[in-house]
């Protein structure tokens, strides 16, 4: 749950109707359409900042921009930069300098280990730490709100650290087949709690977008409003 003491995070992706983020070769897949890039910014407005993993922006190449005229109005209406802070999740801090990002307009902070200098291109690094720790420092630095891009073991550990609010999912009227799901089944990664297994989650949008792609979303229930997970002795 969020305090003022951790952001509020909301998971975006689109993905295939079996689930998939990418076909079975892999690689960088541009699942959704216009209307998916449309529901895709109005959470980027909603953001103080976008968290990405390092192999997601190293496929991607840059990360997404609003650039809709009427969402850069509400965020200079709301006294924001136009665009949010990327916030770069990596192990390694090796990004290539061919990359697109480095000249998208916006803040780069780096997420990584020894924080001990500011790394080329990005204009803070912030120490790796366990996710509410890590949180808690970006609260402190003033990101209330944040949109999780991926990739999917970026995604699977905060959500098994139970640290996800909402879910914004574009299901595209594709089938890919393969191993890229969007929750990886993947015995490396922590498990899920059992309390996001049932009675987690409600249905907070529901919205018909063009070329047939769907979008849901849904928040996280805490407290009386959420099941007990069932009882598995009988």
């Amino acid at each position: 749950m969020p305090t003022p003491e951790r952001p509020r995070l909301r998971l975006v992706l689109a993905v295939s109707l079996d689930g998939r983020l990418a076909p079975p070769q892999g690689g960088a897949a541009q699942l959704g359409g216009p209307g998916d890039r449309r529901v895709l910014e109005e959470a980027l407005t909603w953001a103080d900042g976008g968290l990405i993993g390092a192999r997601t922006l190293r496929l991607h190449g840059s990360t997404c921009l609003i650039r809709d005229a009427d969402l850069l109005a509400r965020r200079r209406v709301r006294g924001l930069a136009p665009q949010p802070v990327a916030l770069v999740v990596s192990r390694t801090a090796q990004l290539p300098a061919s990359l697109p990002f480095w000249s998208q307009p916006l803040q780069r902070w780096l997420l990584a280990p020894q924080a001990s200098a500011v790394a080329p291109g990005f204009q803070r690094h912030l120490p790796l730490a366990p996710w509410p720790q890590l949180l808690a420092e970006l609260a402190q630095q003033g990101l209330q709100r944040l949109v999780l891009l991926g990739g999917a073991s970026l995604a699977a550990s905060l959500l098994a650290a139970d640290l996800v609010d909402e879910l914004q999912l574009t299901f595209c009227p594709r089938l890919l087949g393969g191993a890229h799901l969007w929750l990886p089944a993947d015995a490396g990664l922590p498990a899920l709690s059992p309390a996001l297994q049932q009675g987690a989650w409600q249905l907070q949008d529901c919205r018909r977008l063009p070329g047939g792609e769907c979008l849901l979303r849904y928040g996280r229930l805490i407290g009386p409003d959420a099941l007990a997970p069932a009882d598995a002795s009988g």
